[in-house]
């Protein structure tokens, strides 16, 4: 479903954008050139009535990105959280994205709930409401068990959104493809990875079961910090399309206004959720990938109470050790190590000059330092380094990009909730506990255990891997052509191996 074809569908595009007036907004808020702009008319005027019109009482980017589908939605949902970057006007009129689309008929949500858990929903549940949150691919009711009485949020996915998503996503492989193509240039940025990660993050949305299970892990890991609450998922009455979970309530962490008149310290929600969601990913590598405020409730005990776990990252213990130190290496403006780290982890390729490179990041980093707390922006410091790192033939890393894309909707969070947040200042504390806990001695001694425990699992097998790896190297033509004494090296070698992985069993196993 990749072929030419899905120019259509691109057509289309730029059609719903220029027919509902989203493209004039763009086209001003970049400030393009009359020569652009007025090439853009010349091609997209005659083609406008090929596109969606859209509902016309939304803002224009709101309207287009609602007619455009769920993929165009969910760019939407992320924008509305960086009003540095789109302005607050704008922001505010995207955030209607994050909950309050459109919804579907309830008595629809009724029979995918009967189907999907083979009962009759008004059996289970009494007090079942219209839908209170309607997004991209699934919507919530608010219900009450009719066993014990208690609240629960009920989110059903919409009808038909798994072939609905797989039309954006089919020409987003077009377009990346023929940017592959025709632009060459653009191939370290991977634009077809970046599809197939985008693809993988929203296909696990399609399975609330995955999200239940998300549920689960993340508050198993969380259970422990102090502000901070998980909606706990109701396994018995949950399925593929259907998820039930505790019932949360609390004021929108977006509605400044609300916050105040219940007395909340916006600057110190601000500062909490950002060191959240730096904990949850150095500490644990298991974060809420969809932190906007559509997901992120304020309970009346203040605590941060987080719902919506259909996406969720994760990373492994090397890479969260690197994103340490790069980060850290730029709060303490040690852009020598900062370089080092990226060389170390191959990010930028060894033939560059690391002394050039960190001079490079100096460049990036110290403007920063030098505005004002209100100025100081990840994204832009991610935009820089994006700069930098396209001179030093730097891909983009995939299993980076939801890290990347989290750190910068969590700080558009922070910063609407207050505007002279000091990123570094709130990061700075968390990065440090990390660097402490899992660079020096003491993690050194839990690495060393964890490869003993490994090497204990192949313990009984030893005397066969050493037999079959002589044996093999034996056999090899320069291994025979070796003089007697250096095939002699070579098996003392792979004893002496062998001598230490069975030394290492057995001091794990006793």
């Amino acid at each position: 479903m990749r072929g030419p074809h899905n120019i259509w569908r691109l057509i289309r595009t730029g059609a719903t954008l220029e027919r509902t007036g989203a493209m004039r907004v763009m086209l001003d808020a970049m400030d393009a050139p009359p020569l652009l702009r007025g090439l853009y008319r010349g091609i997209a005027w005659p083609l406008q009535w090929l596109g969606d019109k859209g509902d016309p009482s939304r803002p224009p980017i709101t309207r287009a990105l609602t007619a455009l589908g769920p993929a165009y939605i969910k760019f939407g949902q992320i924008l509305s959280t960086r009003p540095d970057v789109v302005g607050e006007e704008m922001a505010t009129e995207l955030r209607v994205l994050q909950d309050k689309l459109p919804p579907f008929p309830t008595e629809i949500a009724k029979k995918q709930i009967a189907e999907a858990l083979e009962q009759d929903p008004d059996e289970i549940f009494e007090d079942f409401s219209d839908a209170v949150a309607a997004a991209s691919i699934a919507q919530v009711h608010k219900a009450r068990l009719k066993s014990t009485g208690e609240y629960v949020a009920v989110k059903v996915l919409r009808p038909g959104i798994g072939k609905a998503f797989q039309k954006d996503i089919d020409a987003f492989y077009f377009a990346a493809g023929a940017i592959e193509l025709l632009a060459p240039f653009s191939r370290r940025l991977k634009p077809f990875a970046v599809i197939e990660h985008f693809e993988s993050v929203v296909l696990g949305e399609l399975d609330l079961r995955l999200e239940a299970a998300s549920a689960s892990q993340f508050q198993s890991n969380t259970e422990k910090d102090e502000g901070f609450r998980v909606a706990i998922p109701r396994w018995e009455l949950t399925a593929k399309s259907v998820l039930t979970m505790d019932w949360v309530e609390g004021t929108p962490i977006g509605d400044n206004a609300l916050l105040e008149k219940q007395g909340f310290d916006r600057a110190a929600l601000g500062a909490r959720v950002l060191q959240l969601f730096l904990s949850h990913a150095l500490r644990d590598g298991f974060f809420h990938g969809d932190m906007h405020q559509g997901n992120l409730k304020v309970g009346p005990d203040g605590a941060i109470v987080a719902y919506d776990f259909g996406i969720m990252g994760q990373i492994d213990e090397y890479t969260r050790r690197v994103y340490a130190e790069i980060l850290y290496g730029f709060i303490k403006r040690d852009y020598r190590r900062v370089a080092e780290v990226h060389f170390e982890a191959g990010y930028v390729p060894a033939d560059q000059d690391v002394e050039a490179f960190a001079l490079a990041l100096r460049a990036v980093g110290e403007p920063i330092f030098g505005m004002d707390a209100s100025n100081i922006s990840m994204g832009r410091l991610l935009a820089y380094l994006f700069e930098v790192t396209e001179r030093f033939g730097m891909e983009t890393r995939t299993e980076l990009l939801l890290l990347q894309r989290t750190m910068v909707v969590v700080e558009g969070v922070s910063r609407s909730l207050s505007p002279h947040v000091n990123i570094w200042e709130v990061a700075q504390p968390v990065v440090e506990d990390y660097i402490t806990v899992s660079i020096g001695p003491k993690a050194l001694a839990r690495d060393l255990a964890k490869t003993a425990r490994v090497l204990a699992r192949f313990g009984p097998r030893l005397p066969a891997l050493v037999e079959d790896a002589i044996v093999a190297q034996g056999n090899t033509p320069a291994t025979k052509r070796l003089a007697p004494s250096r095939r002699r090296v070579a098996g003392w070698m792979l004893s002496g191996g062998a001598l230490a992985l069975a030394g290492a069993w057995l001091v794990s196993a006793f």
